[in-house]
């Protein structure tokens, strides 16, 4: 390897990793400007105490004397907290705006491979015909289930069967107009604000929130679609299974 390619390589490892180093030098930085900062004040404080016990005219010259002069005698101490205070100020805006500018392009490309798969499928339909699309989703979610299994732990309740939440994988009991209500409530919710997330779906649907789940979601350009399969799990239970459509995305909040 000739040393072109080492200074590559070594470029794209520190383009692909500079949110994270620039992350590692703001917070070197934040301590080395508090270090600095200390020395700096240890420093001046020694020189102003020795101005006004040994300088002309003694302490009552030196407490009469102004603060310009005063910071005239010390000001050459702070200048490295300084420059390290702007290093570290500057490291922390590029990291927030590499990663701010990264997270936008994902969010975009996955917009546009969702956007790609609508078509798909859309053609997909148009090419099979809707009912045999349909029977391939039933197919999908028959899968879906015999690949993870719902557990036995869950209470049937009046009303209510089985159902499983394809983004998740999560079981949970409910109907399919409990479904479709929560459909319909969080379109309206996208209608009034403009987006909702997933973790808003999930309110809906008496599901406990993941950690990711107000990172995606749909807006007035992307409205929630969810399908239905019903299929049988393995222990004989009828089963609904949810999928979307229209999946939620990332970035679904912001305007262009």
């Amino acid at each position: 390897m000739n040393i072109a390619q080492t200074f590559k390589r070594v470029e794209k490892v520190v383009g692909d990793n500079s949110p994270l180093i620039l992350t590692a030098v703001g917070v070197a930085g934040v301590v080395g400007t508090a270090v600095l900062t200390g020395q700096a004040v240890l420093k001046a404080d020694r020189v102003l105490r020795y101005v006004r016990e040994n300088g002309e005219g003694g302490p009552e010259v030196y407490d009469q004397m102004p603060l310009k002069t005063k910071a005239k005698l010390v000001w050459t101490y702070y200048i490295p907290p300084a420059l390290s205070c702007s290093v570290t100020v500057g490291a922390i805006i590029f990291a927030n705006r590499i990663g701010t500018r990264r997270a936008a392009a994902l969010a975009a490309a996955y917009a546009v491979s969702e956007k790609a798969y609508e078509q798909y499928r859309e053609k997909v339909v148009e090419t099979i015909g809707e009912l045999k699309e349909k029977k391939v989703q039933t197919a999908v979610a028959q899968q879906q289930v015999k690949d993870n299994p719902p557990p036995t732990t869950l209470v049937v309740a009046q009303d209510k069967q089985l159902c499983s939440e394809s983004y998740t994988g999560r079981y949970f009991m409910s109907s399919y107009e409990d479904i479709r209500r929560a459909e319909n409530d969080l379109r309206e919710r996208v209608y009034t604000y403009d987006y909702a997330s997933l973790g808003d779906l999930y309110d809906s649907l008496g599901l406990k929130r993941t950690s990711e789940c107000e990172e995606v979601g749909w807006n007035a350009d992307m409205q929630p679609k969810i399908d239905i399969a019903a299929v049988v799990a393995e222990d004989g239970r009828p089963c609904l299974v949810m999928s979307y459509r229209v999946a939620p995305i990332r970035g679904y909040s912001r305007f262009h």
